[in-house]
Parts: C-alpha cells; sequence; structure tokens
C-alpha cells in the first residue's frame, strides 16, 4: 500500500440503506481534514447521496466536493485499485456472501485496512480460510461484524473481563433487549445465511481445523437452553447469532480474558410463553428459509434498500446486560444505546474505521476482531459518542 494513500476512508457502498446512514454519520463526526471518498457502481445515485450530505452540512463545503469512486462488487481490478488508494475501506454492501469476498481479497492483497458490518458466519469463516495469510504478510486489518453484530457484545465482553480479576477462570453470560426492527437488507442476508446451514457448517469446521488455538488456554462458548435468569427477572433464549464466536475469537487473542473462559449469550424475555414463541418462530423461519419459493416471498415483503423510517428507529433501543464471576468477585455491567441496527449501527462501523484509520492501536495483522484489534480506544470512540458503557453492580 502507498505510504500516503489519497484516502484515510472509502465508504463502499454508499448508496444502500445503511451505506446512507454511515456517509450521514461521517458527514457530521469525521475530523477535520479526514480525507474520505464515496464508492459504488452507480455514479449518479453516489452523486446524489454527496448532495444530500451537502444539504445536511451546508457549512462544510468540502463535502460538496466529496471523490466519487466507481467500482462494482464484482470487479476485482477496480477494488484493487480503490483499496491501493484508501487507508481503510468500510463495506455495507451485503448480503457479503453473494457480494463482499472480492473487495476482501483486494484489501488483503493491498495491505489495506477492512471494516464491515457483517453478521455472517459462513462469510467470515471463509474469508479468514482465503485471506488471512496474506493479510498477516501485507499488514492488513481485516475486522468482520463492526455493526450491531458485533461490537457491544465484543466490547461490552471486554468492559466485563476488565473489571474482574486477572489470571483466573472467568465466566461471563450476556443478555440481549431490543425493540428494533430490521431493512430489506438485513431480512437478505438473515435469509441467505439459514438457507445454507451446512455450507457454514462445513466453512466453521474447515477454520476449526486451520486456526491456531491457544496452547495453555480454555474458551467454551456453550449454547444452552431456555433458562431462567433471576437476576435479570427474564428467561434467557440462546440467539443463533455470530456474536459469540466473535467474543470467543477475542477471548482466544487476548490474555486478559483469563486460563479458562466462558461466554453464553442469549436474548432476556420477561415472559415464558413469549421465549418459548421466540424459539418455535427462529425454527420456523429456518424451515422456511430452507424453501426458494419462501424465501423469495420472505424477501418480497422488504426489499434490499428499505428500513424503518426515521420516526421508527428514534423509538428504537437495546440494551446488553453482561454477568461476570471470576476469582470470587462478580460484575453486571451494561452497554446500551438508541436502534441498534441502522442509527448505532452506522456510528458503530463509522468509529470504527475512524479509529483504524487515526488512533494509535495495538499491532495486529490478519483477520482481527473489534475488540483484539481496536479495543480501548474503541470504547472510549463510542462512548463520547453516546453509547452507554456502565458497571451496575459490583461485588462478592
Amino acid at each position: 500500500m502507498p505510504s500516503s494513500p489519497a484516502h484515510d476512508l472509502v465508504l463502499f457502498g454508499a448508496t444502500g440503506f445503511t451505506g446512507r446512514l454511515v456517509a450521514r454519520y461521517l458527514a457530521q463526526h469525521a475530523p477535520p481534514g479526514c480525507r474520505w471518498a464515496l464508492a459504488g457502481r452507480n455514479r449518479g445515485k453516489l452523486a446524489a447521496v454527496r448532495a444530500e450530505l451537502a444539504a445536511l452540512r451546508p457549512e462544510r463545503a468540502e463535502l460538496s466536493e466529496l471523490p466519487l469512486l466507481d467500482a462494482d462488487a464484482d470487479d476485482a481490478d477496480a477494488l484493487r485499485r480503490l483499496a491501493a488508494d484508501a487507508s481503510v475501506v468500510v463495506s455495507t454492501v451485503g448480503p457479503y456472501l453473494r457480494h463482499g469476498a472480492p473487495l476482501v481479497a483486494a484489501c488483503a492483497e493491498t495491505g489495506t485496512d477492512y471494516v464491515d458490518l457483517c453478521g455472517e458466519p459462513e462469510f467470515v469463516d471463509t474469508m479468514y480460510l482465503r485471506h488471512h495469510a496474506t493479510a498477516v504478510r501485507t499488514g492488513a486489518r481485516l475486522v468482520h461484524a463492526c455493526g450491531f453484530d458485533s461490537v457491544p457484545h465484543d466490547l461490552g465482553v471486554l468492559y466485563t473481563v476488565e473489571q474482574l480479576p486477572e489470571g483466573v477462570p472467568l465466566r461471563v453470560d450476556g443478555y440481549v433487549r431490543t425493540d428494533a426492527t430490521f431493512s430489506g437488507g438485513t431480512l437478505a442476508s438473515a435469509l441467505e445465511a439459514l438457507a445454507r446451514g451446512r455450507q457454514t457448517l462445513d466453512a466453521a469446521r474447515e477454520r476449526r481445523r486451520a486456526e491456531p488455538r491457544p496452547e495453555d488456554r480454555r474458551i467454551s462458548l456453550p449454547t444452552g437452553g431456555v433458562r431462567r435468569v433471576p437476576l435479570l427477572d427474564a428467561w434467557a433464549v440462546p440467539l443463533p447469532t455470530i456474536d459469540p464466536q466473535v467474543v470467543g475469537r477475542s477471548a482466544a487473542a487476548l490474555e486478559r480474558y483469563g486460563p479458562d473462559f466462558r461466554y453464553r449469550h442469549a436474548a432476556a424475555v420477561r415472559r415464558l410463553p413469549v421465549a418459548l414463541g421466540g424459539v418455535a418462530g427462529v425454527a420456523g423461519l429456518v424451515a422456511l428459509a430452507q424453501v426458494p419459493a419462501a424465501r423469495r416471498a420472505l424477501s418480497a415483503r422488504l426489499a434490499p434498500g428499505e428500513g424503518p423510517s426515521e420516526e421508527r428507529r428514534a423509538r428504537s433501543t437495546f440494551s446488553v446486560r453482561f454477568l461476570g464471576t471470576g476469582g470470587g468477585r462478580r460484575v453486571a455491567t451494561e452497554v446500551s444505546g438508541g436502534d441498534p441496527g441502522y442509527d448505532e449501527t452506522a456510528k458503530m462501523l463509522a468509529e470504527s474505521a475512524l479509529c483504524l484509520a487515526f488512533d494509535d492501536l495495538p499491532r495486529t495483522a490478519g483477520q482481527v476482531t473489534p475488540a483484539a484489534a481496536m479495543g480501548w480506544p474503541l470504547v472510549d470512540r463510542l462512548s463520547a459518542a453516546g453509547l452507554g458503557f456502565r458497571v451496575t453492580h459490583h461485588g462478592r
């Protein structure tokens, strides 16, 4: 990669629903002098986004002159040129299984840092197998899952672990609550992943065979069943998301998680019938996703590019409560914020990119997690940007 690329950040997929939100966030919060650009396959739509940003912040004349970079998600040569001219590339182009691989390859080969908001386990595992070694060689940091999947959970566990003693076995449970809705792009990604259960398992097995494990430390990620959590006055329902896998990889990378670390991940639901209904609903969605006609019908209900209105997002919130134990100590912490899937995800993704571009971070390379790549500097950034990180209980 050139010693001084033309762009600090390039936002690829800026015309999509989430991409536009990330662009708006950067227009409002990127530091003075940040050199960033919008990229995608449709120059007319990119120009329209640029005009929206200029109207949003008319006092910042440079927004009307943001560079527009033409690149299709399948054009390897164009993506390589784009990556070679950037310090960090931000990708919001999903489903990543369908559209994301060439850009990851381009960033790995050129030594360019890369962030996305991917929550698709098969894609993340496949990208590790194909590009981790190359990125280690070139110095690129490939950081997936920098949105609601999985920043609040990954950084929330890091925050919790730091409240507990060092060098002892640690146990952390995470419990998610949210009242948010989702966009067409999120639905398409979820259906794509659910339809590929066998391929997802195959990729996970191949990665386990290839990825080194800590020799003198143990990490476990049990799923468990529906269970009562008296401290939260709620029922825990295991979530089939990428979040525990990301947490486990952070635990493997960071010795601070101790010699024996266990993490469980669940939704917190007040009433048992609702909890059981949620389990049945997920099972039904998995079954429907296996039938192409049903999958198309579900996707047609909310097209990619569509999503919840600004008013609906303003009413949405999330919280993740963490209960940690170790060395005779107990701690309860919480990460909380507004609309998780879009407004806060745009914030998390944009701040992750800014963190990689401008902050003093630990030396890492290859495919790394948010906690391993950015850790406390990203916690500090997100706290300053309005996300809540707090200790709610500390004792024995």
